[in-house]
C-alpha cells in the first residue's frame, strides 16, 4: 500500500512541476499580441489551459518513460 501512496505523490509533484513549466515557457511567447488587446482576462485563461494541457502531456511522456525503464532494467534481473 505504501508503494501507491509514494507513487501517487511522484506523479502529482511531475504533473505539477511540469504544468509550471510550461506556464513559464509559454509566457515567453507573447501571445497577446496576437489578440486584441481588451481581451487579456481570456488570454490568460488560454495560456493557463494550455499550460496544463502541455505539462500533463509532457509529465506523462517523461512518467512513462521511467516505468518502462524501470521495467526493461527489471526483465534483464
Amino acid at each position: 500500500m505504501q508503494t501507491f501512496g509514494i507513487d501517487a505523490l511522484v506523479r502529482l509533484i511531475s504533473h505539477f512541476a511540469f504544468i509550471y513549466l510550461a506556464f513559464w515557457s509559454l509566457g515567453a511567447l507573447r501571445i497577446d499580441a496576437l489578440f486584441k488587446s481588451f481581451h487579456t482576462t481570456q488570454i490568460r485563461m488560454l495560456i493557463v489551459f494550455l499550460s496544463i494541457v502541455i505539462g500533463y502531456i509532457a509529465s506523462s511522456f517523461f512518467l512513462e518513460i521511467i516505468t518502462l525503464s524501470k521495467n526493461l532494467f527489471l526483465t534483464f534481473l
